[in-house]
C-alpha cells in the first residue's frame, strides 16, 4: 500500500484549509441579515419594512447561491470538455493521417459540384 509522501498533497487537508466552514458561513449570513434589518429599521422605523427587506435580502442571497452553483457546474463541464478535446486532438495527431491541403479539398469539391450538375442535367433530358 502506498503512503502519501511529502511531494503528494493531502487533499483532505487542502480542502479543509480552503473551504469555508459551515458554522462561519451561518454566522456571516446572520450578521449580514441582522445588520440589514437594523439599518432598515433605523432608516424607516417600520417593522413591516424590516421584514420585507430582510426577506428580500435572503431571497437575493439564495438566488446568488443558486447562480454560483450553476456557474460551478458549467465551469466543471466546460473544463472536462476541454480536456476531452485535448485528448482527442492529441490522439488524432499521433495516429491520424496528415490533413489534406486546401488545394486538394477545393479540387475535390469542384469535381463533386460538376458531377452533380451533370447528373441534374441528365435527369432533365428525355
Amino acid at each position: 500500500m502506498l503512503r502519501p509522501t511529502s511531494s503528494q498533497p493531502d487533499l483532505r487537508r487542502q480542502t479543509r484549509r480552503t473551504a469555508l466552514p459551515f458554522r462561519i458561513f451561518c454566522r456571516a449570513l446572520g450578521l449580514v441579515l441582522c445588520s440589514t434589518a437594523l439599518t432598515v429599521y433605523f432608516a424607516s422605523h417600520s417593522i413591516g419594512t424590516v421584514v420585507v427587506t430582510t426577506l428580500a435580502c435572503s431571497l437575493l442571497f439564495q438566488l446568488a447561491y443558486f447562480a454560483s452553483v450553476l456557474f460551478l457546474i458549467w465551469r466543471s463541464d466546460w473544463a472536462s470538455r476541454a480536456g476531452q478535446r485535448a485528448e482527442y486532438l492529441d490522439s488524432s495527431k499521433e495516429a491520424g493521417p496528415a490533413p489534406p491541403h486546401l488545394d486538394e479539398v477545393t479540387n475535390e469539391s469542384s469535381d463533386l459540384l460538376q458531377r452533380d450538375q451533370m447528373l441534374a442535367i441528365s435527369l432533365l433530358l428525355p
